[in-house]
């Protein structure tokens, strides 16, 4: 592997294996984010539950309905931009505007991720390639515990491939989005499972009285910058088993976790 590459996957390692977007939140609310979130009331959490299933549909029936390969660079800071201002409107009017604001600021990633995977080399015109831009939301999930033998990044993209497949093949040989088709459903669940963490984590932080509209679009800022880094660090995965095959990349990325310090704080990267 060139010098280069391997550089690239080390800084997607780094992003796909370190704690993320906790640690943001932390910093925007003054508080352990995780504490916050384990004390939202039972009701909040079927209403977050509720609020992320709808979320993925939506973006899902944008990856397969809207999403064009047109040759352009990924428009990061207007995506973001925009998520800040979905924000600013559910942080003015509190949990309540959550079922029309994570909808809007979920597609608004999508579409963002979408720029970074063709940045990136993908066809967005493959059904598989938009579902692997939703599948990113899981990947955005990630616990960051994997032991000495299993990478978080790599078991759950084993854990979503067949379910991406097969809903793949099945809008493929359909030539339509069939909203509700149970191969759908079953991946959105999978996706909503663990997205469903970092909606958790979202909502928490908003409900910190200090949030208020202004905080709102800071969280929503940190929303879609967390998951535009996982998407690049995703897609140059991607990318580099394209050249040079999955098990070698596969190999070098868990050398590189190995190697990787634990205890440094997160930093920024840029790819």
């Amino acid at each position: 592997m060139r010098e280069e590459d391997l550089n690239a996957l080390r800084r997607a390692v780094e992003s796909l294996e370190r704690p993320g977007f906790a640690v943001r939140l932390g910093e925007i609310a003054g508080k352990p984010i995780e504490l916050v979130g384990r004390a939202l009331p039972e009701a909040v959490s079927r209403a977050v539950a509720a609020a992320t299933i709808k979320a993925l549909n939506a973006a899902l029936g944008v990856a397969l309905r809207t999403m064009q390969n047109e040759p352009k660079a990924a428009s990061g800071l207007l995506h973001k931009a925009l998520a800040a201002m979905s924000g600013a409107v559910g942080g003015s009017f509190g949990f309540a505007a959550l079922p029309i604001e994570l909808p809007i600021s979920t597609i608004i990633m999508l579409r963002s991720i979408g720029d970074v995977a063709r940045s990136e080399g993908e066809d967005l015109t493959n059904p598989e390639t938009a579902l692997t831009c939703l599948q990113v939301f899981a990947l955005g999930g990630l616990e960051s515990k994997a032991d000495a033998t299993e990478s978080g990044y790599f078991a759950v993209r084993g854990l979503l491939a067949k379910s991406v497949g097969e809903a793949a093949r099945f809008i493929t040989e359909r030539g339509v989005f069939a909203e509700g088709a149970p191969i759908l459903v079953r991946l959105v669940a999978q996706i909503a499972s663990r997205f469903g963490v970092v909606v958790t984590q979202k909502v928490a932080a908003q409900a910190v009285p200090v949030i208020g509209a202004l905080g709102g679009a800071a969280v929503n800022y940190a929303f879609i910058d967390h998951f535009q880094e996982v998407a690049r660090a995703h897609f140059v995965v991607r990318g580099l088993e394209r050249r040079y095959g999955k098990d070698a990349v596969r190999a070098a990325y868990e050398r590189l976790r190995r190697e990787a310090p634990t205890h440094n704080p997160p930093q920024p990267h840029a790819f």
